[in-house]
Order: structure tokens, then C-alpha cells, then sequence
């Protein structure tokens, strides 16, 4: 029967061994994530495509005569903004993908630009007489406040979401010139292919359920389903772009250290 010195020993050499749950790679293991960690990049897909959309309709307004300047201001702004939005969501998008630790920090400044642009938007509105108050349009700009809020809640620090995204910040992903170019090409490509079937299955359908073409109806009805099909492949051909560039990169990699 061992002595009370030899039961102390016993347990201070157990405890020697345990493992230091401060150092990072434990916390790395111990960390959960409940999946909600994914809702940032589906809400940033929603965003982008809602952008272009936007960018895809606002042609229809530069055709107007007589714009009253405040309008005019906005709309050139909103043209701008989406087109920042699109590309800079592309560059998280390749992030999220390949699970950089980069994106959780990168998207939350985003987020903070975005909710930044709905507030002065948002007040420029209120304050222009050119516009109308809209409550409705107001709650859909709370919504969207709300939602970002929510997401840079879901990536803040020690919430599991380095769990996720735990890829190598420098070396293990590509340069975000390469994931421009390549978005922007998957962009225009996707973008080509989806408004050409658009158009196609707008026609055939307005054809098949017998569509009015009275003043046009049928014609502006393919053209609203091939924009669909524009917004759609856009996004598809983006996301797409995004993946091949990381994933040649991965494999790259993979090769030098192989070799």
C-alpha cells in the first residue's frame, strides 16, 4: 500500500501531463463551431447577387430623360458601390472557399464598409427632397443592417469560427490579382452563358404558356428571365472561377511538398 507522499507524486505527475488548454493548438481542437459560421459567405453571395441585379437593371434608368440631379447622384453611387461590392465580395468569396484564417477579419471589414454605404445611402435619402419616404425600403435597410451586425457576430474571435477557417494566411492561397482577373472572366463568362439559356428558356416558355405580345409582353418577359439567367450565371461563373484558382493553387502546393 503506497504512503500519502507516493498518492501526491501520483498526482503531480498526472498533472504534469495534462495538456495546456491556453496553448493555441489546443484551443484550435477544442473549439466548436455549430455551422452558423457559414451563414457569412451565403450572406455575401445574397448580397452580390442583389448587386448584380442592380448593376444588370440599372441600364433601363440611364435611358430616362430629365433625371433630377439628386437621383442622378444616387444612381451613379449605387453603380459604383455595386460594382466594389461584386469585386470585393469575389476576393471573401475565394477566401471563404479555400477556409483562409484571413476571412473572418476581411469579411468583417467589409461588412462595416457595406453597413457604412446603407447608412449614408439611407440618410441621403431622407435628406434629398428628389425621393420619397419609404418605410419599406427603411425596414429592408434595417433588415440588412441587422443581418450584417449579426454575421460579424458569428466571426468574432473565440466564437469556433477559426475552427472553420483555419488555411494558411500567407503562401497557401492565391494573389488576389490572380482571384480578380479570374472572377472577373468567370463573371463575364457565366454571365454570357446564363443570359443566352435566359433568353432562350424566357422565349420557349412565353411560347408554351401563350404569353401576350401585346405591347410587347412576351418580349419582356424573356428579357426578364434571361436578366435571371444573367444574375445567375454570373454568380455561378464567379464562384467557379474562385474555386479552380484555389484549387490549382492547393495542388501546386501540395506538389512543392511533395517534390
Amino acid at each position: 500500500m503506497r504512503g500519502p507522499g507516493a498518492i501526491v507524486q501520483a498526482v503531480r505527475g498526472q498533472r504534469g501531463r495534462r495538456p495546456d488548454m491556453s496553448s493555441p493548438d489546443n484551443q484550435h481542437r477544442t473549439g466548436a463551431d455549430s455551422g452558423l459560421s457559414y451563414v457569412p459567405p451565403a450572406w455575401l453571395i445574397l448580397i452580390m447577387g442583389r448587386s448584380l441585379y442592380g448593376l444588370s437593371s440599372f441600364w433601363t434608368v440611364f435611358s430616362l430623360q430629365d433625371l433630377p440631379p439628386g437621383a442622378a447622384f444616387l444612381i451613379y453611387g449605387g453603380v459604383i458601390a455595386g460594382v466594389v461590392t461584386v469585386l470585393w465580395g469575389l476576393y471573401l468569396l475565394g477566401l471563404a472557399i479555400g477556409r483562409s484564417a484571413r476571412f473572418p477579419r476581411q469579411f468583417t471589414i467589409w461588412q462595416a464598409a457595406f453597413i457604412l454605404w446603407l447608412l449614408v445611402r439611407q440618410a441621403y435619402i431622407l435628406i434629398v427632397p428628389d425621393f420619397v419616404f419609404s418605410p419599406q425600403g427603411l425596414l429592408i435597410t434595417g433588415g440588412e443592417i441587422v443581418i450584417g451586425l449579426l454575421c460579424i457576430y458569428l466571426l468574432r474571435p473565440g466564437s469556433g469560427a477559426e475552427a472553420v477557417y483555419s488555411g494558411p494566411q500567407a503562401g497557401g492561397a492565391p494573389s488576389v490579382l490572380s482571384s480578380v482577373i479570374a472572377a472577373v472572366l468567370g463573371i463575364l463568362l457565366g454571365g454570357t452563358i446564363g443570359a443566352c439559356i435566359g433568353l432562350l428558356a424566357g422565349s420557349v416558355i412565353a411560347d408554351v404558356t401563350h404569353v401576350s405580345c401585346f405591347e410587347g409582353g412576351c418580349g419582356y418577359f424573356a428579357l426578364f428571365i434571361g436578366i435571371a439567367g444573367l444574375v445567375v450565371g454570373a454568380i455561378a461563373g464567379g464562384i467557379f472561377a474562385i474555386w479552380w484558382v484555389n484549387r490549382r493553387k492547393r495542388g501546386a502546393n501540395q506538389g512543392k511538398r511533395q517534390a
